[in-house]
């Protein structure tokens, strides 16, 4: 069997969507970096991979994904009781409201004092929102950085991202940035444990918290893998800047959908608008893991082992579970939040104890306020610049970043 790899980094995210559709949507037999492997996608298959006793991430992500993207032992790579042990730690710190609410009230605040500085300034929403983000996330988290390491910080998580996905530069860049990152905060993590612990009394910051944890050994995790977790909070909350420039694309490309927004103030509007945007633009283009198990998917066998991989940009423009899938409608939202095994940006599965992400409802909460003051603002987007976003390239982005030049304070 061939080996398809090449032919992923070459289309990027169409390569497992169109393979699937020339299979009639069933699974598709394919080989990965020289190891066999199973596509699925499709009503049922999200369910299906998010069963551990089918899918297990252990030793299934590739080790230049682990270099830039999640990092060495990660909770993405654990399974079973050290993953949900691991995972509840995330899940107290992302999943908690009024940690949600105040990471919320923070990139507001600081989002809404970038769009009215200088009116006549042009700016980059994606490099814009990268800073706020990163100024936000390391305040909230108590991380004691000087803003030009909080800038740093915002360009390296910006790089762990941009280059998990592709050879060459970009790659490298990724790499260097994640060996900077996970140096700087193994040291915030010692300065912790060097002083006393936090007041009984107060809920911990997530530097502390990260810290102060215990493993299922009942052991603290090592200075590395404790970076690499509080990372695992910086670097999601940093990535938003990419759905960020795409509900600018949004605003500009369906000015109907903006003036909704300006004329709606309540917050079901601007939600629903976040929750297209997260279905329509594409973001992860699948979910990898291995299989416990001999396996068998609509007749298809899967040995023990195999990579099995789950379609998630496909998923989310799937016909057979959303109508007119490549038309951009957030009505499609507007009855309430969806079923969670058909819109997958980030994946699928319980975001408590499964390997779905706990911080998903910070990111369609903090999308929903930068989406709502981007519209409420009045700005010119300028011309000449590309707008275009290539499906080649992974992850894809408008290539400009979205220049906008406000002309008033945000409203």
């Amino acid at each position: 069997m061939t080996d398809s790899t090449l032919s992923l980094l070459a289309q990027g995210y169409s390569w497992l969507p169109e393979r699937r559709r020339r299979a009639g949507g069933g699974p598709v037999r394919t080989r990965l970096l020289g190891r066999p492997a199973v596509a699925l996608g499709g009503p049922g298959a999200v369910g299906f991979f998010y069963d551990e006793r089918h899918v297990r991430r252990h030793a299934a992500l590739p080790g230049p994904v682990l270099d830039t993207l999640f990092g060495r032992g990660a909770v993405h790579t654990l399974d079973g009781t050290p993953h949900r042990v691991r995972k509840g730690m995330f899940v107290r710190l992302l999943m908690d409201e009024a940690r949600v609410r105040d990471l919320v009230a923070r990139v507001d605040t600081l989002w809404a004092r970038e769009l009215a500085r200088t009116p006549g300034r042009p700016i980059a929403v994606f490099d814009t929102a990268g800073q706020v983000l990163a100024r936000a996330v390391c305040g909230w988290a108590g991380l004691p950085l000087s803003q030009r390491a909080v800038r740093r910080t915002a360009r390296d998580c910006v790089a762990m991202v941009d280059g998990f996905a592709t050879p060459g530069p970009r790659h490298w860049r990724a790499r260097r940035a994640r060996r900077r990152q996970e140096r700087q905060f193994a040291r915030l993590v010692r300065d912790v444990r060097a002083g006393p612990p936090a007041d009984g009394q107060a809920k911990p910051t997530v530097l502390e918290a990260v810290a102060r944890h215990r493993d299922v050994e009942g052991r603290p995790l090592d200075p590395h893998t404790a970076a690499v977790e509080l990372l695992n909070v910086v670097r999601p909350t940093v990535a938003i800047a990419w759905f960020a420039a795409f509900a600018a694309h949004a605003l500009h490309a369906w000015p109907a959908e903006a003036a909704r927004l300006r004329a709606d103030t309540g917050t079901d509007r601007a939600r629903a608008f976040a929750q297209e945007v997260r279905r329509y633009y594409p973001f992860a283009p699948f979910a990898a893991g291995r299989a416990a198990a001999d396996l068998e998917w609509q007749g298809e066998h899967i040995p023990e082992g195999t990579l099995v991989l789950l379609d998630l940009y496909g998923q989310d423009h799937d016909p057979r579970t959303w109508h007119d899938p490549e038309r951009f409608d957030p009505e499609r939202f507007a009855g309430g939040p969806p079923d969670p095994d058909t819109l997958v940006p980030q994946g699928g599965g319980d975001p408590t104890t499964g390997h779905r992400c706990p911080g998903e409802d910070i990111t369609l909460a903090v999308l929903t306020v930068l989406a709502a003051r981007l519209a409420a603002q009045e700005y010119a987007v300028p011309d000449h610049q590309d707008l275009s976003i290539p499906l080649r390239r992974v992850p894809t982005r408008p290539r400009s970043g979205v220049v906008i030049t406000p002309v008033t304070p945000a409203g």
